[in-house]
């Protein structure tokens, strides 16, 4: 009986957290979603009235915020720097987290490296901005491509860390067997390591792909006075000396939102496949 009632206990307790954690969720999404789809004129200071449903489901905000955005242009120019980054991250840090990974062990230089690299997480952004801005204007990367260069070294130290301590869960036995096939360090990490870090690599594509394409402070620096925007740079638009118009830019953020949802959604699935497909091997 006793055992029971604590079962019971922890279970309510997990209940009242789940909720809690849901409320925290459900709530600014309601917010987002009544406001972007509100008049101006329905904005009120009360709480009732910010809080109450729109009068009228228009899409109006949504055209007006498309057009004040220019989303299109916008969309693809952070599709196509989310995209990038997330491919070369993948690719160069699995391989910078495997080396590392299988050698800090037993190496002093390795474990230098990775402890160096991993340290770099720990450096404020707010130090760099400066410098970097000068530092990509002089070598005429002021634009999309150093944006992703700077993508790739600032979430390399997050990512080899997640890449090396993967690493752990795969048996040195399947290398060894590769070896004696007569596969090379290069072949072997190809065709056995890299597809069994599978649910890795969606892990750091979520990662990477929320930061980047939430981003707002690396654009605004290094690619002021370019004529290109990302969907973040663009809502800015939003934002005035007096004010900000809400409602186009809730409207805007929701609008921003479906893209990487649904990648979250896909390489969700990969990681579940991925876990599930390690199992039954």
């Amino acid at each position: 009986m006793k055992h029971t009632s604590t079962v019971g206990k922890t279970n309510r307790v997990a209940l009242c957290l789940l909720i809690l954690g849901l409320s925290t969720i459900i709530f600014p999404l309601y917010m987002t979603i009544v406001i972007a789809f509100k008049q101006p004129a329905e904005m009120t200071n009360s709480i009732s009235g910010i809080l109450s449903l729109p009068k009228t489901w228009s899409l109006s905000n949504f055209r007006e915020a498309m057009e004040v955005t220019d989303f299109w242009h916008s969309l693809g120019n952070s599709v196509l720097i989310s995209v990038l980054t997330v491919g070369l991250s993948i690719l160069i840090h699995s391989l910078m987290g495997y080396a590392l990974g299988r050698n800090k062990a037993h190496s002093k230089f390795y474990n230098f490296v990775y402890l160096f690299i991993v340290s770099g997480m720990f450096v404020p952004f707010a130090i760099l901005m400066m410098p970097l801005a000068k530092q990509t204007a002089e070598l005429k990367l002021a634009n999309w491509a150093g944006v992703i260069i700077l993508y790739i070294v600032f979430y390399m130290p997050m990512n080899i860390m997640l890449y090396s301590g993967y690493l752990v869960n795969i048996p040195m036995a399947l290398e060894e067997a590769a070896k004696v096939d007569g596969a090379s360090t290069w072949t072997t990490y190809w065709k056995v390591i890299f597809p069994i870090m599978s649910p890795m690599h969606a892990t750091v594509a979520v990662i990477t792909a929320l930061a980047v394409w939430n981003d707002v402070m690396t654009p605004l620096i290094i690619m002021a006075g370019s004529g290109k925007n990302t969907l973040p740079l663009a809502q800015l638009n939003f934002q005035s000396q007096f004010g900000t118009n809400y409602n186009l830019a809730f409207a805007s953020y929701l609008l921003s939102l479906i893209p990487i949802l649904i990648f979250y959604l896909i390489c969700q699935r990969q990681i579940l496949n991925g876990v599930t497909n390690g199992a039954v091997k």
